[in-house]
């Protein structure tokens, strides 16, 4: 068994396997992209809603603060199982396994992962959800010490505690889906969970308090297994599964063919090694990185009342423009991790470079509009019931030092991607963000003093800022030759156009929030494409060529059939022999 699994987990361990049947064109890998990002803009619009009603009905208080605190456990297994842990291990592996397929093996490689690997996971992470049942009143104050509520605390840990095993179950089917191509349903995970919140707070918000948004985290997580669990077993059980592609291999050909499941690579104390080694860098890299909402409700217990509770409203909706910004790299990283498998590491190159760059606008953008009109935003989406102004204006102030960090945390969840899409195990991810942390919670506990929640927020965008920048050092040396001069340049050109975006829209953003907000909006954007296109900063004059053709192709014929400028964007080549200001204008 322990040979099957290593063989499984780490299917490049052997020879170089075929890409697959998976080629995707860039017109797919265009709507697959607006398709993530429709469904991730609804989950953020359905977050959003979530976010309102517990302001409205419980406001920033100290029963807010106690469901803050158990909400911890579920946003540490959704960064550990759905968001970065599972989809880095699971994502190489399913690909690897898909490209395996084609070469006409008698046991199909993905029903064999998983059989080895789904029992295991449940059965483990079973265990660990009812362990954190047993262990609330010792957990609450080891991650909040000194909370006034620390019963209603515990209350609600044990109930979110269930999220353990359902985000198990939830990321595994993302993993698997992506892998097949298939982005609807994991995209649409976030709607399914936010639903759950938001229906138990209306039916029981107003008899059991946070208490019922603690059920409405449990329900959410259930759902968002059920909206994917039909479509992955049409994938791995339908009339379709397994069928590899036409005269892609023969039965028996290749190494996995000769020797069968269970019969290749190293032996049973070796295979056990090779699971560990490729496995650990990448828990390690996810449970250090979500340690940084550990570090910040440690240092914000002692606070006044609140003060968790503005440093959440803040990071929620400071990062919506983070998460929008990955769409891309999500659709992406199959095809990064089968090229990687394949050897292809110039289109894995290519590929990363477009992503990392592209996310680069999106993030500045987004970081630009949150700096400039923060108290705007806040007063226009919490302002109201239990959330008075006193608490729009703590919020606005932390969320604009989280701006800050923005583009670090996109970095860092790209580059990641990069380095764990090949299957040798790197540590350099895992050591960079312990290091990153150490200086969050070093710079926290030193500005909280004279800051207070805005200093938190402060050593959480110098600890990321500084992860970021390490990684992206690095990255040519230990995964993905990345072209670091040309991002490094690009990035830096867009972060000056955003500089000078958020300023445009600090100067707009004066007024009634109905009105400064979407002012505000307009002219950062406006402002940076102007300005990234004069500072010559990749990426843009091609989206605003592409844009504007399209717009223009509209007016004259209607709309087409397919929206195409994430598609003319992909088309772009990022060459090393070309200058960075004609890069875009081939």
């Amino acid at each position: 068994m322990a040979d099957d699994t290593a063989r499984l987990v780490a299917p490049a361990a052997a020879e170089a396997p075929d890409p697959g049947p998976w080629r995707p064109s860039n017109r797919l890998l265009a709507r697959a992209a607006l398709l993530t990002a429709v469904l991730t803009a609804a989950g953020a619009v359905f977050g959003l809603i979530r976010d309102q009603l517990l302001a409205h009905t419980f406001g920033a208080g100290t029963d807010t603060d106690a469901f803050l605190v158990a909400w911890t456990v579920p946003e540490f297994a959704a960064t550990l199982l759905i968001e970065d842990a599972m989809a880095l291990i699971l994502v190489p592996a399913f690909s690897g396994a898909l490209a395996r397929r084609t070469l006409g093996q008698d046991t199909d490689p993905v029903r064999a992962l998983v059989r080895a690997t789904l029992p295991k996971a449940v059965l483990g992470m079973g265990v660990a959800a009812g362990l954190t049942v047993l262990a609330a009143p010792w957990l609450v104050p080891v991650l909040a010490p000194g909370l006034p509520q620390q019963r209603l605390a515990v209350d609600c840990t044990r109930l979110t505690a269930t999220c353990v095993l359902t985000f198990t179950l939830a990321g595994y089917c993302s993993a698997a889906l992506r892998a097949h191509g298939r982005f609807l349903p994991p995209a649409a995970i976030n709607v399914a969970y936010n639903t759950g919140i938001i229906t138990a707070v209306v039916l029981l918000g107003a008899r059991w308090g946070v208490r019922a948004a603690a059920c409405g985290v449990a329900a959410g997580g259930l759902l968002m297994v059920l909206v994917q669990a039909p479509s992955l077993w049409r994938q791995l059980w339908g009339k379709r599964a397994g069928r590899g592609r036409a005269g892609s291999g023969r039965p028996g050909s290749g190494r996995a063919g000769r020797e069968g499941p269970g019969r290749e690579g190293p032996g049973s104390g070796r295979a056990g090694g090779l699971v560990v080694a490729l496995l650990a860098p990448v828990i390690v890299f996810a449970v250090t990185r979500q340690s940084q909402v550990l570090v910040e409700r440690f240092l914000a217990a002692p606070l006044p009342a609140g003060a968790i509770s503005h440093l959440n409203y803040a990071q929620k909706v400071a990062q919506l423009p983070m998460v929008l910004s990955l769409m891309m790299s999500t659709v992406t990283f199959p095809v990064v991790a089968r090229a990687m498998a394949a050897g292809d590491t110039g289109t894995a190159r290519r590929r990363a470079e477009r992503d990392l760059l592209l996310a680069g606008v999106i993030v500045l953008a987004g970081a630009a509009t949150v700096i400039a009109a923060a108290p705007q935003i806040v007063e226009l989406l919490f302002q109201r019931g239990a959330f008075d102004h006193a608490d729009t204006a703590a919020t606005a102030a932390v969320m604009r030092v989280y701006a800050l960090g923005l583009l670090g945390h996109t970095l860092v969840s790209a580059l990641v991607r990069c380095y764990f899409s090949a299957s040798t195990p790197l540590w350099y991810p895992a050591a960079v963000m312990t290091g990153g942390v150490a200086v969050t919670a070093a710079a926290g506990l030193v500005l909280v003093g004279p800051w207070g929640a805005a200093g938190i927020a402060a050593g959480n965008a110098l600890g990321i800022t500084l992860s970021a920048a390490l990684l992206l050092l690095g990255v040519r040396r230990q995964s993905i030759p990345l072209d670091t001069a040309l991002l490094v340049r690009g990035l830096g050109r867009l972060t000056a156009a955003a500089a000078v975006a958020t300023a445009a829209g600090w100067w707009c953003a004066a007024g009634p929030p109905l009105l400064a907000t979407p002012l505000a909006l307009v002219a950062v954007t406006a402002v940076f494409l102007a300005a990234a296109c004069l500072l010559r900063a990749p990426v843009v004059p091609s989206l605003v060529r592409s844009l504007t053709r399209t717009a223009v192709r509209r007016l004259a014929h209607g709309p087409s059939e397919t929206p195409d400028s994430l598609e003319s964007l992909e088309s772009t080549p990022v060459g090393r022999d070309v200058p960075l200001h004609r890069r875009h204008h081939r």
